[in-house]
């Protein structure tokens, strides 16, 4: 480093995306922040290093408010799934990790956003039967170890999928509820208990990684579980974030069990607040996003992952006018593919324009942009990153105009939602240190990556059988079930048609 500490960016266009505009500028840098932003010709110190940015598109970092780092390893392994499906499947896709497994699966996904403009995120991560203080400093060891920002969220329950869905334990053969016994997770006060000895001995890379609590879903967590989780995360200070009524299954079983809606529950019990993040919510009604415009509560979109699993069409737009904080993520790669938040961001856009005739209720490019940087970096709880401005980390994201993308160069707003698909990332700094340098990782040897991989699946595929055989037994049952309760008459829809028995 030099003397000063200190970086100037020149030659690049930053990024204005109110204004679809790209005015040229220099940045400057000092140690992890933006100190400046000028006219071409800033001053900086004479021995600031130098960085040539001519030719190149400069964002901020994107921001993912809702991934799952565990599903890296298991990307590729369903079709056909709805989320139910998706949750029977977790002995087979996710079992048997040890913690190697973890840094690994965590380190494909954290390579994969960086690469792909993406400089933090929300992980809701899974161990089972319940979150340990080793596995959780095994990602956060790892998102450090690559240089990315991220908020590492245990995600947490009491409950079974077969315990959550009112009639689904029922609907098994005895052999099967047999076997799903088996599956029993943790009690729920030795999850709480691992949680707090981690919030009290975190080690990991403070200026990177940060832990929150993550019930993950209200119906797999009783009352007395998801106070706890409120209560710990609030004596600490994190975030709070769950997967509320992200399927029409999760919105019926919640009225079923509460006799209201899972919002409404959860205000209920003093869960909802500026700290609480809703993922997907694409079963969320008006009443239920003016509870959480109301509590200054965020919802992370999640629009590719929400037609991958065919839980439906969010209406961001209601969120929003209903002073929603927006956010907007990718989901797990073993629901959503990939970890590439350009792709969520055209699929937002996407998604807003086939609910109605009226444009004027689509949402524009330039919301769509703001929820991918400033409105997830809220969500986060991270108060200094999302934007190019002075004062905020300097996280920004170099995009090669030479690429097709961009050629000709007509609006940057619009061509970085609708047309960049991260091909044209050349270059990504996180807290002024080059992460991403021509369109390779700086941190991770992509060989040996890929090599631990393989390793990793091959075994994990012969240690998880048995997880594969009770999952093709319980498939027809949950796959019939579940779609079949989802047909009970309900006062919103969400679907892209009309359902079908």
């Amino acid at each position: 480093m030099n003397a000063t500490g200190k970086t100037i960016i020149r030659g690049g266009r930053i990024l204005d995306a109110p204004a679809h505009a790209a005015p040229p500028a220099d940045i400057l840098i000092d140690g992890d922040a933006i100190a400046e932003v000028g006219r071409p010709g800033l001053a900086a110190p004479d021995d600031a290093t130098v960085v040539d940015a001519s030719g190149m598109l400069l964002h901020p970092g994107l921001v993912n408010a809702h991934t799952h780092s565990h599903g890296n390893l298991a990307k590729g392994m369903g079709d056909r799934w709805t989320l139910e499906l998706l949750l029977a499947s977790g002995p087979w896709c996710l079992g048997q990790r040890i913690f190697d497994d973890i840094y690994l699966t965590t380190t494909i996904g954290a390579v994969e956003m960086v690469t792909k403009g993406c400089t933090a995120c929300y992980d809701l991560t899974l161990e089972m039967p319940a979150p340990t203080p080793e596995g959780l400093d095994a990602v956060g060891r790892a998102y450090a170890d690559v240089g990315m920002r991220a908020v590492v969220a245990p995600m947490v329950a009491d409950k079974t999928l077969y315990e959550a869905i009112p009639g689904l334990m029922d609907a098994l053969t005895p052999s099967l509820r047999k076997d799903v016994e088996s599956l029993r997770l943790a009690p729920y006060d030795t999850s709480l208990a691992n949680m707090r000895k981690a919030l009290e001995g975190w080690s990991v890379d403070s200026d990177l990684t940060r832990l929150a609590v993550a019930p993950t879903i209200p119906l797999h967590c009783s009352d007395d579980f998801m106070t706890g989780c409120a209560e710990l995360a609030r004596e600490f200070g994190v975030g709070l974030h769950s997967h509320v009524a992200e399927s029409k299954v999760q919105a019926i079983s919640g009225l079923k069990r509460y006799g209201k809606s899972l919002t409404a529950h959860l205000d209920d019990i003093g869960l909802l607040g500026s700290d609480f993040t809703v993922a997907h919510g694409v079963w969320l009604d008006d009443e239920d996003c003016r509870r959480l415009g109301d509590h200054g509560a965020s919802v992370a979109h999640n629009p590719g992952s929400n037609m991958r699993l065919g839980s439906g069409l969010a209406d961001a737009r209601g969120m929003l006018n209903r002073s929603v904080n927006l956010g907007i993520g990718t989901d797990g790669a073993n629901c959503s593919d990939n970890q590439n938040m350009y792709e969520s961001m055209r699929l937002a856009s996407m998604v807003s324009k086939v609910q109605g005739p009226d444009q004027r209720q689509w949402l524009t490019t330039e919301e769509i942009v703001a929820a991918a940087t400033e409105g997830s970096a809220r969500a986060l709880g991270w108060k200094d990153i999302g934007r190019i401005a002075p004062g905020y980390k300097a996280d920004i994201v170099f995009l090669d105009l030479g690429t097709i993308n961009w050629v000709p160069f007509n609006d940057p707003t619009n061509q970085m939602v609708h047309t960049e698909d991260g091909s044209s990332v050349k270059h990504v700094m996180i807290g002024g240190s080059m992460v991403v340098r021509d369109r390779a990782p700086v941190n991770v040897d992509m060989a040996n990556l890929a090599k631990l991989a393989e390793a990793a699946r091959a075994r994990l595929a012969e240690v998880n059988r048995p997880g594969k055989e009770l999952f093709d037994r319980l498939e027809c049952i949950v796959g019939s079930f579940c779609p079949g309760l989802a047909l009970t008459p309900h006062h919103i829809h969400r679907y892209g048609a009309s359902t079908r028995a």
